[in-house]
């Protein structure tokens, strides 16, 4: 049970699911399974506002994560202070850390949007747990078993069959392979900082200040590139709005709500669900139809992620 203030609340684990009772609320496993499907389907459309906005891949990423900032200031600010508080000052660089880390990942995993189609950015992006699972062994955290190395084994190969196929279709879309998985590193770092910080702070005390210095490192990008920041269509800014509405704002803080009562396996296991929710509405949108070595490679990767997720042991989070 839980106890505040001497009043003791029951709780209990019902298989995968973590239902915790306060007083006026009930999260049952309809709502939690409804909120996962919300989620994915909010982040699916990442890629697709970002083709459709026509503006440049950096001033996106850039609008993307400050409209968001803007968005969440309002509810996190006055808590902010005491949250932050409870941080190390190594925590604190941390922090920072992370949030340059969200702006280079948007940086490079935007751009690849440019360079290669949205089918191969997004399941190439999509092998960010396995750059997680690389971290956490290299930092001792956690051995790598048997059964992650075959996930991991099926992934590479099936990158390899992927940025093989684009040798075909010429050097830009396997520059465009390149940023992806960039940006898929630059993900996992930034939320394998993520946990570490998430378990002294709250969520929205969290993502505020890091999507703040996301969009600091990413407007410093932009000037370094002389990237035009102000003169864009009405349709352009529609959609960098949507994109810090939808997959950010939505997508992203239901994932971290869902934290507290799904485990982390769980709730990881759904970034699969992302790029075929974007593939499926490029081919609707975009008019871009997969070829076979993206089907190829698209199922080993996403098959060989989801073999390291089910290996990994299903650590339930306590709540903060």
């Amino acid at each position: 049970s839980i106890c505040i203030n001497d009043n003791c609340l029951p709780t209990y684990i019902d298989r995968d699911i973590k239902h915790d009772y306060i007083p006026g609320i009930m999260t049952d496993r309809k709502i939690l399974y409804l909120t996962l499907i919300v989620a994915t389907f909010a982040v699916s459309w990442a890629a697709i506002f970002v083709k459709l906005s026509g503006a440049g891949p950096l001033p996106t990423a850039f609008y993307r994560v400050a409209i968001a900032s803007l968005i969440l200031a309002i509810p996190a600010i006055p808590k902010l202070r005491i949250s932050l508080g409870r941080l190390s000052g190594w925590d604190r660089l941390m922090l920072i850390c992370s949030g340059v880390a969200l702006g280079l990942h948007f940086a490079v995993w935007i751009t690849s949007l440019y360079y290669t189609t949205v089918s191969n950015s997004t399941i190439l992006v999509a092998t960010q747990p396995v750059f997680i699972l690389a971290l956490e062994a290299m930092s001792g955290k956690e051995k790598i078993k048997p059964g992650s190395i075959i996930g991991i084994g099926l992934s590479l190969v099936g990158m390899v069959i992927i940025s093989g196929g684009d040798f075909n279709l010429g050097y830009q879309y396997i520059l465009g392979d390149l940023l992806a998985l960039a940006g898929a590193f630059l993900a996992g770092l930034y939320l394998y900082i993520g946990r570490h910080i998430r378990a002294k702070i709250d969520n929205l005390s969290y993502i505020f200040p890091v999507y703040t210095i996301s969009a600091v490192t990413l407007l410093l990008i932009c000037a370094g590139y002389g990237e035009n920041m102000v003169s864009f269509s009405a349709r352009s800014w529609l959609f960098f709005i949507l994109l810090a509405l939808i997959p950010t704002v939505v997508g992203h803080s239901l994932y971290n709500w869902l934290l507290e009562y799904v485990p982390a396996h769980k709730v990881a296991t759904t970034i699969l669900g992302e790029p075929i929710g974007a593939t499926i509405l490029a081919i609707f949108f975009l008019n871009q139809i997969p070829g076979w070595w993206t089907a190829i490679g698209g199922v080993l990767i996403l098959s060989g992620i989801y073999v390291v997720l089910k290996k990994e042991k299903p650590d339930i989070p306590e709540p903060i």
